[in-house]
């Protein structure tokens, strides 16, 4: 049987009843197991369905059409962003030049940042105001404020960000896939941070529990391209795509 036959079988079984096990998709092709195990790799990297163990479940990836205000996004998940972003602040040494980019697990970063001797450039009204407070070194690029996240965009943005070399960039997510990559709603906000991704020696994405399996509108980066620092890792088929540091809260 072909391996067009076998894909189309496989997802249909999946829609029928949601999950399969290995031994019912042998029995369903007349396939080996491992060409099973081999076809489900190939479209678990598709995104069309998500391996588990001894077997596949349906794609459970939900798109994100609109995005929460700060102060909502500032109620929720409070402990794992704490846990996140005292290990991510970890990471900064005193001679650093950090891309601290807008969103709420970010900001948390600057709540372990006493002291610190790096340099930071941000794109975050919140981000620079809370610096300000703990006397953090920082840079705040110019361009358009945009309500809702509070971040500054557009094509002032980017060019002053195409100035600076980081040896680090943080960056916050909306959605986080493996086919799909890192995702954000708003194209330009998208472009903001890969920018900065471009910019950095290393790239770190944030991203609580929640993100994963969200599909928001615009692709930031391909998976690989970032480090992911979360909280708890809900498939381990991601550590075959990128560096996931897990921490406890």
């Amino acid at each position: 049987m072909l391996a067009e036959k076998r894909f189309e079988l496989i997802l249909q079984e999946l829609s029928d009843a949601r999950t399969a096990s290995v031994m019912r998709l042998c029995e369903l092709t007349g396939a080996s197991e491992a060409t099973i195990r081999r076809d489900l790799t190939a479209l678990a990297k598709q995104g069309r369905l998500n391996k588990v163990h001894g077997g596949a479940v349906l794609a459970a990836s939900e798109f994100q059409g609109e995005e929460p205000d700060v102060p909502t996004k500032t109620q929720l998940f409070q402990d794992e962003k704490a846990a996140i972003a005292k290990y991510a602040a970890g990471l900064i040494s005193h001679d650093d030049v950090i891309y601290l980019d807008a969103g709420t697990t970010t900001m948390r970063m600057i709540d372990y940042l006493g002291g610190c001797k790096a340099t930071f450039v941000t794109n975050g009204i919140a981000c620079a105001h809370r610096m300000l407070e703990m006397g953090v070194r920082a840079y705040i690029i110019g361009g358009y404020l945009k309500p809702g996240t509070w971040a500054v965009v557009g094509p002032t943005a980017l060019a002053e960000l195409g100035k600076y070399n980081f040896t680090k960039a943080f960056l916050g997510i909306n959605g986080i896939t493996i086919r799909q990559g890192y995702t954000t709603p708003d194209p330009e906000e998208a472009a903001i941070k890969a920018k900065a991704a471009e910019q950095s020696y290393l790239t770190y994405v944030l991203a609580d529990s929640s993100k994963f399996e969200k599909v928001s509108a615009v692709t930031v980066l391909p998976l690989e391209k970032a480090t992911i620092i979360t909280e708890r890792l809900p498939d381990p088929d991601y550590l075959e795509q990128t560096v996931i540091k897990e921490v406890s809260h």
